[in-house]
């Protein structure tokens, strides 16, 4: 009896799932088949699934692989500041939190705190003395205003503190006894134990460089140095002819993410898991 209640549970839960997963995957679909229609059937029927399959093409698509300079440039742009960002962002990011996490000095719970304030406080409280340094330091309009910024992230700091928490002191005893020096201990012993908690912070890093839209906008002037959802934003008119190339250039933007994904899945859900419960 206990047995078929607990089938019936399961099978109850995996079709909860399921109807979840087709909701959250829904607005993808929706984004999806609309790529495939003309702009003038998106402006009368909107984005929807309501759509006549005669009118569907890949002309979008071949707009953009053949046509769209512009695009392929904002796309380079917004690959090669996202990839920056997240080899940056997890270095700098992780070795602060395993300091924190495993070295006691003095000003270390300060500096924690600290921390914790700023992620507590909205960026946007923060874009106007940002910007005023980006001006001190002349950085307007260069991809280095872009990622600075991004380079030591508070809440990957926090994320990689909890995670270090969990790690062995006795291996750095031990590595010290074998005369190693503390950056050794770092990148030869601790760093290879924080592999799932740095691939789990790649992919939410990585997701944020790539969807950036505020603070590239507000730094960036040039055309040709936009990055992909300010370049996708320009292709708006008011005379909305310009909403199918806008479309399927959104659904290309999805590819990388999947790939980034898909490349730490196995180490994704471990990390966030340690890192969430650990200290």
């Amino acid at each position: 009896m206990k047995k078929n209640k607990s089938n019936t549970l399961v099978w109850i839960t995996n079709i909860a799932f399921v109807v979840i997963s087709f909701i959250a995957l829904f607005p993808i679909l929706n984004l999806l088949i609309s790529s495939f229609r003309p702009s003038s059937d998106i402006m009368r029927n909107g984005i929807s699934l309501v759509f006549d399959p005669s009118k569907m093409s890949f002309d979008n698509y071949l707009y953009i692989f053949t046509q769209g300079g512009n695009y392929w440039s904002w796309f380079k742009n917004s690959l090669s500041i996202s990839a920056i960002t997240i080899v940056l962002s997890l270095f700098f990011s992780s070795m602060v939190g395993y300091a924190l996490a495993l070295y006691d000095f003095k000003g270390r719970n300060l500096i924690f705190g600290f921390v914790l304030f700023i992620l507590m406080v909205p960026f946007e409280i923060l874009m106007l003395p940002l910007f005023q340094l980006m001006i001190s330091m002349n950085l307007i309009n260069t991809y280095t205003a872009v990622i600075l910024p991004a380079v030591v992230a508070p809440v990957a700091v926090f994320f990689f503190r909890q995670y270090a928490i969990g790690l062995p002191k006795e291996l750095m005893d031990s590595a010290r006894i074998d005369g190693a020096t503390e950056y050794g201990i770092f990148f030869k012993i601790m760093l290879p134990l924080m592999t799932p908690s740095m691939a789990a912070m790649a992919i939410l890093q990585g997701l944020g460089a790539w969807n950036n839209f505020l603070w590239p906008l507000i730094v960036l002037r040039s055309n040709d140095m936009f990055t992909l959802p300010i370049g996708l934003a320009t292709l708006l008119t008011p005379y909305g002819n310009n909403y199918d190339i806008l479309i399927a250039g959104s659904v290309m933007t999805i590819i990388p993410i999947i790939i980034l994904f898909i490349f730490f899945q196995r180490y994704f859900v471990a990390g966030l898991t340690v890192g969430g419960v650990k200290g």
